[in-house]
């Protein structure tokens, strides 16, 4: 049994994401292949060899897989898998990147794809959220082919060292010419990646404005070396850019901990969050949600609380 991971990174080094994939591919058992497809890939393929778990390291490497468009990766997700009479499952992070590639993919290989796992309880049976994180499903899948998106969260990552895969190059096959990436634009942060951060410090619409989110969190982000989060509704209001959303319709974090300032903790807010480790919540209003969910719990002006919490670390 072979269990292809779609490896997400940026030419030079692997996404945390496609740690926690192998991490939950490993929960599957049997032989955990990595595609890494790109241009001028070969220092992603090298980290991906060495992680632990990894047996071999597919490698795609062609000019026309420089933007990793789903369709000219699809195409050459499909062949690897077609090529391998031993594969059996095809796991990808339920993260953008894996969200554009893996449903093409799946349609390709003709299987209903399995999204946001959190847990394996066989190796055709998982568990997924659903009713933004209210109920969790119990899904057995008699596909040939298992195409499963893993939540990342759900998953402590593998160990980015200590393995020894050999590492094979793949045909990348043709450009299917379908699309054309005209630009891209690279936002840098100063602060840590969102998803991947231990602290994050989020604000809400409770902030009132885009001048006072910034004002308000970015001394208590500082002071903790954290990244910055916002509510959707928060960014609707024009306080955060879309980066920055937690929520169902934007990032699942899991951080060891999680201020949440000025949010009242809508569903869509909490299926985002509420794996953090530690939650402390900042609120005026005592009947918010976001303290059923909240280990620590803050009653009072934001604007007062939080430039204190600052000059007391």
């Amino acid at each position: 049994m072979t269990i292809l991971i779609i490896a997400e990174h940026d030419g030079a080094a692997l996404k945390p994401s496609t740690l926690n994939t192998v991490a939950a591919a490993a929960r599957i058992g049997g032989d955990i292949h990595v595609l890494v497809a790109g241009s001028g890939c070969a220092a992603a393929a090298s980290a991906a060899a060495a992680v632990a778990g990894v047996a071999k390291v597919l490698v795609a490497d062609a000019a026309h897989l420089a933007a990793q468009s789903a369709e000219n990766l699809a195409a050459v997700v499909v062949a690897c898998v077609q090529a391998d009479a031993a594969c059996t499952h095809l796991l990808a992070p339920a993260t953008p990147f894996g969200k554009n590639v893996l449903p093409r993919a799946a349609a390709l290989l003709d299987s209903s794809q399995i999204s946001d796992v959190t847990a394996v309880e066989a190796p055709d049976t998982f568990v997924r959220p659903f009713y933004a994180g209210n109920a969790m499903a119990r899904v057995k899948s008699a596909d040939k082919i298992k195409v499963l998106s893993v939540r990342t969260t759900a998953f402590d990552p593998a160990a980015a060292s200590g393995g020894s895969a050999t590492v094979q190059p793949v045909a990348a096959g043709a450009d299917l010419a379908l699309c054309e990436l005209l630009g891209r634009e690279v936002v840098k942060l100063e602060r840590p990646e969102l998803t991947a951060a231990s602290i994050i410090v989020s604000g809400g619409r409770g902030l009132g404005a885009a001048d006072k989110f910034h004002a308000v969190l970015e001394p208590l982000a500082d002071k903790l070396g954290a990244a910055l989060g916002a509510s959707r509704a928060a960014v609707d209001a024009g306080y955060a850019p879309n980066d920055y959303q937690v929520g169902q319709t934007g990032k699942i974090v899991a951080p060891q901990l999680y201020v949440a300032v000025g949010i009242s903790g809508a569903i869509q807010h909490l299926a985002g969050m509420k794996d953090s480790k530690v939650i402390v919540a900042i609120n005026k209003d005592a009947e918010a949600p976001i303290f059923q969910v909240a280990d620590y719990g803050l009653v009072g002006d934001l604007f007062t609380a939080v430039p204190e919490l600052v000059a007391a670390l």
